[in-house]
């Protein structure tokens, strides 16, 4: 008899909200469509931009962001951006309505103009390494040479770290990549070093080499990426904010891309009813269907599933989960609760 009284007081509670649609969710409803900026980095050690090529990664998370808002079967335009200061210009001028991955530091944070989810992938500056070399860790880089492209946030970052460590190293600086990657592969230098994007992606591209080829998992410095929209439309941030913090939550409670529906039907489990709508009047506070989260994970999977078809294990990147990984098994991962 309580729980029947409380239920009918979270439903009268829940039935009272009214929220007003935000500006970028009516134009995006109006257009039946979604304008998503998608990282195309090439293959190549730029001076503008650390990250490597994981528009695949990008290209999933637009579509997640699509489906909570316009349902099963949303379209989408994926807007193609060769470095992240060009796609937050285009996000800042409404060319995009949410850019799939930008860099959540100090700087773009600080500048009031964007807003960014919870970090939807811990990218990170690291070495990539012969494996021959027998080179387990960076304590192995005493007296060795690590190659970098100069005048670049990673040299400055690879110096302070070589520093902190007290390891002896012996920098390499190169204006060219292309100078770079022969002194890599004929044994001229011991690792790159660039954010592990670029390194997965540049690996791919060495062809027979790559097997040879290994990331360490030594941490130089971290550069989550987010899910980013404008300043501004609080509602569309929290939405593009829940799309991210929803596909975590699945991994966490087990909801699979596989047993979405079925879960749905019969889950007595009060996080996951939450979570894809059996429970419901949840999804107005954000302005959406109350299945939202679950025809996103219908159409990507989870966090889990969507990492590792598009940057891990299942993809040409092959990227360890490290601190991607949930919480529970080490890494940084948590959703938050539905509640």
């Amino acid at each position: 008899m309580r729980l029947l009284l409380a239920s009918l007081l979270l439903a009268s509670s829940i039935s009272t909200v009214v929220f007003a649609e935000s500006p970028t969710l009516a134009k995006v409803r109006a257009a039946n469509s979604l304008n998503c900026g998608v990282d195309f980095e090439e293959v190549e050690y730029s001076t503008a931009d650390a990250h490597g090529n994981h528009s695949r990664f990008d290209l999933d998370l637009c579509k997640a962001v699509a489906v909570a808002v316009l349902g099963p079967g949303a379209h989408f335009t994926a807007v193609p951006y060769r470095a992240e200061a060009d796609a937050l210009k285009g996000l800042k001028a409404g060319e995009i309505d949410v850019l799939a991955t930008g860099s959540a530091n100090y700087l773009n944070t600080s500048s009031g103009t964007f807003a960014f989810s919870k970090p939807v992938f811990y990218d990170f500056q690291g070495f990539l390494v012969n494996k021959s070399m027998n080179i387990h860790s960076a304590k192995d880089f005493a007296g060795k040479k690590v190659c970098f492209i100069g005048g670049t946030e990673i040299e400055d970052q690879v110096q302070a770290f070589m520093k902190r460590e007290g390891i002896k190293w012996l920098p390499f600086s190169f204006q060219e990549e292309g100078e770079m990657e022969a002194a890599f592969v004929t044994g001229n230098c011991a690792a790159i070093t660039a954010d592990v994007s670029q390194l997965g992606f540049e690996r791919i591209a060495y062809k027979g080499f790559a097997a040879k080829c290994e990331i360490l998992p030594d941490v130089v410095a971290n550069d989550p990426l987010a899910l980013t929209t404008r300043s501004g439309d609080a509602q569309w941030s929290a939405i593009v904010d829940w799309v991210a913090n929803g596909l975590v939550l699945a991994e966490q409670s087990g909801v699979t891309q596989a047993n979405v529906l079925a879960m749905k039907k019969s889950s007595d489990d009060l996080v996951v009813m939450r979570l894809l709508g059996s429970q419901k009047g949840y999804g107005q506070f954000l302005g959406l269907d109350d299945a939202w989260a679950a025809h996103v994970i219908e159409a990507v999977g989870n966090y889990g599933e969507l990492f590792d078809r598009t940057l891990g294990a299942g993809s040409p990147m092959r990227l360890e989960r490290g601190a991607n990984s949930l919480s529970t098994r080490g890494g940084l991962m948590v959703g938050e609760p539905i509640r």
